[in-house]
């Protein structure tokens, strides 16, 4: 019968819970807010296992040393109205609970501060897009997308923001999620601890067809990297080589309307500035020729819903347009 496997299933699920990625995981802390959330899940999980483990104890107890036993009637000693023990039970949830309580508010109302004024941090506002993030560093001047990078061992004081529907901003190795709204702005900081790491970021709240597609990344330099980054990004655009400059009209004609490829430039769609040192093509393909003509052929098959308009191009066009596109560096 079928429903001998549900068993089976159920522990098989229960182990695949453990599988995931390191750079997706909340338990793989990589900054000092994911680090003290962590401690807060270890702290409620150990009471949580404390009181069931003393109650399994009593009750194993209380099933063994009062069963009832052949030739014998015995009654246990009663103790309703026990003062003593009604104060007792009272006293020990009250205790558990403030010791879950008190870490909890004092390390919520912590995160909770404002850190867009703090000398040592650095102000990124997050818009959330079907499906895309945007990332803009109003003090430098940056417009970005898709990846988002920032300096290890500084503060990081997010506004964020949604220019649809609800999504949900969350980095798990950095720290809980935060919600991106229409008409609000949502704030709060993160911090990364070391540097030169790729971590990966998602949307959590359902938003639409290619939810479970929104993902983007997050690169990690030391200052001194992230200086060279920021120079890079705000440096002229070099001019681009004979080799592309075709493929640069086939992007004039029928992309410009829609994205940027200057860091201070507005756009409709993801700027890409910068786009060929990115590690993925829309955030969810590895970086490679291959993926970004498939992305340019049939963008709907690969992120279902997603607003990206484009004329049918030739295979000759795509090939050129890739040209262009690997030069944006």
């Amino acid at each position: 019968m079928l429903w001998r496997l549900v068993p089976l299933l159920a522990a098989m699920a229960f182990l695949l819970t453990g599988c995931g990625k390191e750079n997706l995981s909340a338990l793989r802390p990589q900054g000092p807010v994911a680090e003290e959330q962590l401690f807060l899940m270890k702290l409620s999980l150990g009471v949580m296992i404390f009181v069931f483990l003393v109650v399994m104890v009593i009750y194993v107890y209380v099933l063994l040393r009062y069963r009832k036993r052949k030739g014998q009637d015995i009654i246990p000693e009663q103790v309703e109205g026990n003062h003593v023990l009604e104060i007792v039970w009272t006293i020990i949830p009250v205790v558990l609970l403030l010791i879950i309580a008190v870490p909890t508010v004092a390390i919520t109302f912590n995160l909770a501060k404002d850190y867009r004024g703090h000398e040592d941090a650095l102000h990124v506002k997050v818009t959330a897009h079907q499906y895309w993030w945007e990332f803009e560093y109003p003090d430098l001047g940056i417009r970005t997308a898709q990846e988002l990078v920032i300096p290890a061992g500084k503060f990081i004081a997010f506004d964020v923001i949604s220019a649809d529907v609800n999504h949900s901003f969350w980095i798990p190795t950095l720290g809980g999620k935060i919600d991106a709204n229409a008409g609000i702005t949502n704030t709060f900081y993160l911090k990364a601890d070391e540097a030169d790491q790729l971590l990966q970021g998602r949307c959590a709240e359902l938003c639409g067809a290619s939810h479970a597609l929104m993902d983007f990344k997050v690169k990690t330099l030391s200052e001194t990297d992230f200086n060279a980054w920021v120079a890079k990004m705000t440096a002229p655009a070099p001019a681009v080589p004979a080799s592309a400059q075709r493929g640069e009209q086939i992007f004039k004609d029928n992309c410009l309307a829609c994205h940027a490829v200057s860091a201070q430039g507005l756009s409709v769609g993801p700027n890409l500035a910068g786009f060929a040192s990115r590690s993925t093509i829309a955030g969810i393909l590895d970086h490679s020729d291959e993926n970004l003509r498939k992305w340019l052929e049939d963008p709907q098959k690969e992120k279902p819903g997603n607003k990206m308009m484009i004329q049918k191009l030739s295979n000759d066009q795509i090939d050129e347009l890739v040209k262009y596109l690997n030069t944006l560096k």
